[in-house]
């Protein structure tokens, strides 16, 4: 898809715009893309939400713990802010083209997890920059774990980790699942994916070029969401096929921990730099949709 939308830009720009991907990591972990697109190294970059954080933390909103119970409750939330969100990334110098949901992080590990005493003390991982699930870990009482994505797998293997909350389908791909025996049935984050491009790289095209990168980007992340969504079904098969077992948490284990985190959540929103009533009108959008089903 990535390749099909660069081709499609080259063409239609009469190759004024050409779109170069650098895959499999090698220019680092997103702290050092960031630092490179600041540089004029890099013009641009995909990242998971939690890696533009330090640019632009009002993205941490679609990956707050326990926020959200459905992918319908995602589109309800996303029709109504997505927009906003892009408006606001530009005003922090990135430009974005809409984001394409990853879809909801599931906690597993080698040991079952159906309470909040059976996570006490374990080593769960965060992903680099996302102070909200970090302080969510520690008010559940976790031993919350910093890592790069690329150092999962080995703190998985090696006993650094014992927990890790991702799309099931990451677990696949990254080969994550090799190490886990156990998915607990609870969404605990939506995962989202974003492109973001240096709005002074951005602004350097013409005004036509910039809308013919803009749409095809956005159809591109539009389609992403999409596919995610259909392969993190197969990916569930796929997980049970290769012997993991996906639990139920105990009855009134999820109502605890999304008391603690949702305080955990409002405590970190007011105190950081967010936009001060997002997380309020988001929660109640959530309220509205909930009361009419």
């Amino acid at each position: 898809e990535m390749r099909a939308a660069a081709a499609e830009i080259g063409e239609r720009t009469s190759g004024r715009v050409t779109v170069k991907y650098y895959g499999g990591g090698v220019m680092g972990n997103d702290r050092k893309v960031l630092r490179k697109m600041r540089i004029g190294q890099l013009q641009g970059g995909a990242f998971a939400a939690s890696g533009l954080l330090e640019r632009f933390p009002d993205l941490s909103i679609y990956g707050l713990p326990l926020l959200f119970e459905s992918l319908e409750e995602v589109d309800y939330v996303q029709a109504q802010i997505d927009t906003e969100l892009m408006a606001g990334m530009e005003k922090a110098g990135l430009v974005g083209f809409g984001s394409a949901g990853g879809g909801f992080a599931y906690l597993m590990g080698s040991a079952p997890a159906r309470t909040i005493e059976d996570l006490q003390g374990k080593k769960t991982w965060v992903p680099e920059g996302d102070a909200v699930t970090y302080a969510s870990m520690e008010v559940m009482r976790l031993s919350p774990v910093v890592l790069p994505i690329s150092d999962v797998l080995t703190g998985l293997q090696t006993g650094l980790l014992d927990y890790v909350a991702t799309p099931n389908s990451a677990a696949l791909l990254l080969q994550w699942y090799t190490k886990v025996k156990y998915v607990t049935m609870q969404p605990i984050a939506y995962t989202v994916g974003i492109m973001a491009i240096e709005k002074k790289a951005f602004d350097k095209m013409s005004l036509e070029d910039q809308n013919v990168f803009a749409e095809v980007m956005t159809r591109t992340y539009v389609t992403f969401g999409e596919m995610n969504r259909s392969d993190n079904v197969k990916a569930e098969a796929a997980l049970k096929a290769n012997g993991i077992e996906f639990i139920e948490p105990a009855p009134g284990a999820i109502a605890s921990w999304a008391d603690l985190v949702a305080a955990s959540n409002a405590k970190i929103w007011a105190e950081g730099d967010y936009t001060p009533d997002l997380l309020a009108r988001v929660q109640k959008m959530l309220a509205d949709y909930r009361a009419a089903q």
